[in-house]
């Protein structure tokens, strides 16, 4: 694979087509959670999936990760079918992963370690560059128990990137952090993502943390979900908390708001439609007299 001219020679290219995602259980009916689901995620680009809770952001993670498995459709990296999980890619998951009787520097050589990718030294050397890149090198020898949530996400960005992957999939890193910290914690993910030119795929349902950190953005549908919009998100980098008041920032955030606004009058609807159908039923159910 070509330098990307940052010297970084791995960044991954992903791309879905017609994927079906159905969960079947006895006795119940079946639960379509992605259908005729299409995209690209191009090399070196931080690509931010964005949709309404539920939609299917998770799952299409999962089977991009090679932890799940699609019912229909392709999904290639790199040109090549996903059989399971590899070394090209790794996820970051919504909750803390970090070894809790490891400390952040055990953690953070702990998949070079065990895969043989770099030797002790040049493992630790790399993680201590990553760790002082996000103000961790003092706490290197600290157990995750010991650290904020912050820290702790900041620990696992570290070592997921020691490993050097093709792609990086974080499935709503941030989620659950207060303001502060997720806006931190957002400029941090930039700047890494900036030196290293590696492909991301950001997973989110906060339309303002996608707007600050894509390339592009990919809207998805409710259930089942299904790519409904793509946009280019042309704001300058190096990018900065700045950027936030721009004008074009605020025209693509118009164009996102109006996507999901759409996917969630739908949700509303037949939410709407499902309570008056209950009232339809409780009122036929009551019997005469009743009030008198």
């Amino acid at each position: 694979m070509g330098d990307n001219g940052k010297g970084i020679k791995q960044a991954g290219r992903i791309e879905v087509s017609g994927l079906e995602r159905v969960y079947r259980v006895p006795g119940q009916p079946p639960v379509a959670a992605l259908k005729d689901c299409s995209l690209v995620v191009e090399e070196g680009k931080l690509t931010v999936l964005v949709g309404p809770s539920g939609c299917g952001k998770s799952t299409l993670a999962s089977i991009l990760a090679g932890y799940d498995t699609p019912t229909a459709g392709s999904c290639l990296i790199n040109g090549h079918p996903i059989k399971g999980p590899g070394r090209d890619r790794l996820m970051v998951f919504q909750e803390t992963a970090l070894w809790p009787w490891m400390t952040v520097m055990q953690n953070a050589v702990f998949g070079p370690k065990v895969s043989g990718a770099l030797d002790r030294r040049r493992a630790e050397e790399h993680a201590l560059g990553l760790l002082e890149k996000v103000g961790l090198k003092d706490f290197r020898d600290k157990y995750p128990a010991q650290l904020s949530g912050g820290m702790q996400r900041r620990a696992e960005l570290c070592r997921a990137l020691v490993n050097e992957p093709q792609i990086m999939i974080l499935d709503e890193p941030f989620r659950g952090l207060d303001v502060m910290t997720r806006e931190l914690m957002q400029e941090y993910l930039v700047r890494l993502y900036e030196e290293s030119g590696m492909t991301m795929l950001f997973i989110t349902a906060e339309i303002e943390e996608a707007l600050f950190l894509a390339d592009r953005i990919l809207v998805m549908t409710n259930l089942p979900g299904t790519i409904k919009k793509v946009l280019t998100v042309d704001l300058p980098r190096p990018r900065d908390l700045s950027v936030l008041s721009s004008p074009r920032y605020l025209q693509i955030k118009g164009e996102v708001m109006e996507a999901l606004y759409e996917e969630g009058a739908k949700t509303f609807g037949k939410l709407k439609n499902a309570f008056n159908l209950l009232g339809s039923c409780q009122t036929d159910s009551e019997p005469a007299g009743h009030g008198q």
